[in-house]
């Protein structure tokens, strides 16, 4: 819906110089419209600080890395949670990054995005972190959602970065011939050690995201999607001074990432791209496998691939399916069969185990040995609140969702139990 207001005449201006005057024709028009609010470049990238622990009430994407789990607060930072109990987790710090979704940890270098920039913060110290590295306008495109119904007014990018929008009236002439405001805007949307210690001891490699990933390390590369539809490759090796070392125009809408082995496999509105990354610094696309439109993660062992589509407001006319693809040859990837689910979000495998988030209808875990009977081969069902991501690992799975944080101890899979649960303030939102 676009709140335009003409008005009620067209203006008439006379341009006059020496020689004579041309008149021309302007429209003048006004709307109520989404007014970007400008933040300095200078005063946002000195934004970065560490505060103590603060109440979860927006919660996005997860992190495991080195007992540690990291929780994005949407658009405000991560939670740094010391999980070496997980019957027990404790909130010890938060990362204060304006703009942050996404966020990847290589040894001890936490990797996050901030709006139009990626981040590189030294966590050696848990307790003091410090920002050595920014890649400028690795998003440039990257802004908050405005309120829902209204065009966005034109943007100004030399007065600084847009943090968020007010509504308001505004005039503007244009001539009969120039596009109308309003604007396509992409939101970004768009996975054990005790905290006292400062000697961490980071193990050399990447943790583990949960399946709504936009970013995935592969050695000294990670792999963002930085717009829709390009994926760009950072090279991390000196994180003091990251370069964009590869980009990628895809012609369809990507929203996550996965990796296994020296594959990278991309879930994205239609379907799922299958990428080569031998050679890390140049991906290179192996096959493709398509689906109608929805919402799509995805994970992968061997033999297998397993999407979630789902339907909503952001993601076409989807049906809410669990696919279970054939990648053995990863040229020729093919369905072996569809599930009916109710609205599936993130999905993790682990063994011969797939744990769906099934939206409002919770957390179901299956045996997926066969992967003609998964339905049939349910080992539990949390139902009563709403699942969005998970990061299963060593008997342990992570869950978020609107509710807060979940863990579950699933060593016995035939007694699955829950054994924390971290609440969110949601009227902190």
């Amino acid at each position: 819906m676009k709140n335009y207001i003409r008005t009620s005449a067209l203006l008439i201006i006379l341009v006059y110089a020496l020689t004579g005057c041309t008149d021309r024709t302007v429209e003048r028009i006004t709307y109520t419209a989404n007014v970007p609010v400008y933040k300095s470049y200078t005063e946002f990238r000195s934004s970065f600080k560490k505060s103590n622990p603060i109440e979860i009430t927006s919660p996005g994407k997860i992190y495991f890395k080195g007992g540690y789990l990291f929780v994005n607060e949407y658009g405000k930072g991560i939670h740094v949670i010391d999980n070496s109990d997980p019957s027990n987790p404790q909130k010890i710090a938060f990362y204060e990054i304006m703009g942050n979704v996404d966020m990847a940890v290589k040894g001890n270098i936490l990797y996050a995005d901030s709006y139009i920039d990626l981040l590189a913060i030294d966590i050696s110290d848990i307790s003091n972190p410090k920002e050595i590295g920014r890649l400028m306008n690795v998003f440039p495109e990257v802004v908050p959602l405005g309120e829902a119904g209204y065009s966005y007014a034109m943007v100004d990018k030399s007065k600084g970065v847009i943090v968020g929008w007010e509504v308001r009236k505004v005039t503007e002439e244009h001539k009969p011939d120039e596009i109308y405001p309003g604007s396509l805007i992409y939101d970004g949307a768009f996975n054990f050690m005790p905290a006292s210690k400062t000697d961490i001891g980071w193990s050399a490699g990447a943790g583990t995201a949960g399946s709504m990933a936009r970013f995935m390390l592969n050695d000294d590369v990670l792999y963002v999607i930085a717009h829709p539809w390009m994926l760009k490759s950072v090279s991390t090796e000196n994180s003091g001074n990251m370069s964009i070392v590869d980009s990628i125009n895809v012609q369809i809408n990507m929203e996550t990432l996965f990796k296994i082995s020296d594959k990278l496999f991309v879930g994205t509105t239609t379907g799922m791209l299958i990428y080569d990354i031998a050679i890390a610094t140049q991906p290179r696309q192996i096959s493709s496998y398509n689906h109608i439109t929805a919402c799509d993660p995805v994970v992968a062992d061997g033999q297998y691939a397993y999407v979630t589509l789902r339907s909503g407001n952001m993601c076409g006319n989807g049906q809410n399916l669990l696919e279970v693809i054939d990648i053995s040859s990863v040229a020729n990837p093919y369905l072996i069969k569809s599930y009916p689910m109710f609205n599936p979000h993130g999905l993790g495998i682990d063994g011969n185990l797939l744990f769906i988030c099934d939206g409002e209808a919770g957390l179901k875990i299956y045996d997926k040995t066969d992967p003609q009977a998964i339905l049939t081969n349910q080992l539990a069902y949390y139902p009563g609140f709403q699942a969005s991501d998970v990061i299963p690992m060593n008997g342990i799975l992570m869950l978020i969702g609107e509710g807060g944080i979940y863990q579950y101890d699933y060593s016995d899979p035939g007694n699955i139990v829950q054994i924390s649960h971290i609440t969110i303030n949601a009227t902190g939102k």
